[in-house]
């Protein structure tokens, strides 16, 4: 499917910039993007042939030039700010624009009830930024499956799309929108490991880095899933074995099953302002 003929993205903070580097680089621009952002500071490096970008500084009304004749509109401010923002835009907004929220928490009912148009909830996250993002996406009451499709093409244009009820849709989130920053937790604490070891950070670089790329690639590359990739590095009685086994009584499992849980709960306390 091709892309909507304008598509404003308001808040191009880090996820709507990484939303619009990854169209621009795949070429999914169609007529252009428009971006708002509350400073000069951070509309200028957005600004290029295919992104016309808006400071709220310099034009207090940025989002409205942004939303003129746009086909779709993609919300990237805070949760609490969604409702003044559609309640900005909604004299101006076109009928037929399709609204797209990144924003957790905040639910397409609590949208519908401030613009008449088709909304649809997405969670992208940052890999989205080299087109290797996934992208959760769930239909408001409103949106028919041409609609949904929209949404779909154009986030599958950074990576992967992944349709959910809208109940799950935080809980992605959790796990796919905040996974990102996991995984970099993670190879940080395993890069300090090895420097505590008597390694330099660029040799530590290399092996941690190295080894998370790799590790992913192979788990792509076949059919065997995770547990099965684990048990095949897991020679019994060795060494690995001994080190896997310090992770499983540290209780990794029950980390991540709170991490996701407090990441949930705070989605709903950013959504409530």
């Amino acid at each position: 499917m091709s892309m909507p003929s304008i598509i404003a993205v308001l808040g191009a903070g880090t996820m709507g910039g990484a939303i619009i580097d990854g169209l621009v680089k795949r070429g999914a621009t169609a007529d252009g993007i428009r971006a708002t952002n509350r400073t000069e500071a951070k509309a200028a490096p957005l600004r290029s042939e295919n992104v016309e970008s808006f400071a709220l500084e310099t034009h207090r009304d940025a989002n409205l030039r942004a939303v003129k004749d746009a086909a779709v509109v993609i919300l990237g401010v805070k949760p609490a700010m969604v409702p003044d923002l559609l309640r900005e835009i909604a004299p101006i907004l076109p009928p037929g624009a399709i609204v797209i929220s990144i924003a957790a928490g905040v639910t397409t009912s609590t949208m519908e009830a401030l613009v008449p148009n088709v909304v649809i909830r997405a969670m992208p996250n940052t890999p989205a930024l080299v087109g290797a993002g996934v992208t959760g996406i769930s239909a408001g009451s409103r949106a028919s499956a041409s609609e949904l499709a929209v949404a779909h093409a154009l986030f599958d244009s950074v990576g992967t799309v992944l349709e959910v009820p809208e109940s799950k849709i935080d809980a992605l989130s959790a796990i796919s929108g905040s996974g990102p920053a996991y995984v970099f937790y993670l190879i940080e604490e395993l890069m300090k490991t090895a420097v505590g070891l008597g390694f330099s950070v660029q040799e530590a670089a290399t092996m941690v880095q190295g080894t998370f790329a790799g590790s992913t690639e192979l788990l792509l590359s076949g059919d065997l899933d995770p547990t099965e990739l684990r048990r095949r590095v897991t020679s019994p009685n060795g060494t690995t074995e001994r080190a896997v086994a310090e992770l499983q009584n540290a209780g990794i499992s029950a980390i991540f099953d709170r991490a996701t849980g407090a990441a949930l709960a705070r989605a709903k306390e950013l959504a409530s302002g």
